[in-house]
């Protein structure tokens, strides 16, 4: 039997988009105007469109989307691959790797390319949100070794901050595990998620960056999930576990 909605029949796209939970009005803003979005087989470029829910067919990248339950999975994202649902260039994304059958998900903040670890993929807008508010201060552990010896005084600058563009960059917490001349190891916590900041932070106080992996996003953690694989977490545990619920 299908699933009832208690949703209005006729809505703007990026209102529908938000409701589902599959992403925000502004990112299903964006969306549109980069022609990704088709209702009932044609691209449209305006986001104030009407549709009529679930009378209508809405694809997103020529995935059809549909009023599925909220969900929420850890997955460990690969070395090498994108965080975003298609790329212009080609090149593999974290969709490539996962089961299409997960419905469509989106990434709670992304990873680079270079970069591996713990991914938060949902189709709750509302928990993301959550996630990746700067005033929620919710911190994100990651596993870092640059070239180089890497020293305390250097770990009190990278807490303090530094200036690179324009922007202020910079850690909660850094803890030396191990350093020498060749390089160091280093745990280092975040509680802002600005593009490529640990890479950006690190150049800025003379240390390439040469591995980084996340291992930890707020109570979620990657501990021995294989690279590539996902696990499934209840919404209803997930949202208890930010104590949402």
């Amino acid at each position: 039997m299908a699933q009832k909605t208690s949703m209005p029949k006729r809505l703007t796209i990026d209102r529908l988009l938000s409701k589902l939970g599959i992403a925000s009005r502004g990112t299903s803003q964006e969306w549109v105007r980069a022609g990704r979005v088709q209702v009932n087989g044609r691209v449209i470029r305006d986001s104030a469109t009407w549709v009529l829910w679930p009378k209508d067919s809405v694809s997103i990248d020529d995935q059809p989307i549909q009023d599925s339950g909220k969900r929420f999975f850890l997955f460990h994202k690969p070395k090498g691959v994108i965080t975003t649902h298609s790329d212009e260039k080609g090149r593999k994304t974290i969709f490539d790797v996962l089961p299409a059958n997960l419905g469509y998900m989106h990434a709670v903040g992304r990873l680079d390319q270079a970069t591996s670890g713990l991914l938060l993929l949902t189709n709750d807008s509302a928990l993301s949100s959550f996630l990746t508010d700067l005033a929620n201060k919710v911190m994100r552990t990651y596993l870092v070794t640059v070239r180089g010896e890497f020293i305390e005084a250097q770990a009190a600058e990278a807490v303090a901050g530094v200036v690179d563009g324009g922007e202020r960059l910079q850690c909660h917490s850094v803890k030396i595990q191990k350093n020498s001349g060749r390089e160091s190891h280093l745990e280092v916590v975040l509680t802002q998620g600005k593009n490529r900041e640990i890479r950006r932070l690190f150049k800025a106080l003379g240390h390439e960056v040469t591995r980084l992996r996340r291992i930890r996003y707020g109570p979620f953690k990657l501990e021995d999930l294989p690279s590539g694989a996902w696990r499934e977490i209840l919404i209803e545990d997930a949202r208890r576990s930010l104590r949402l619920s």
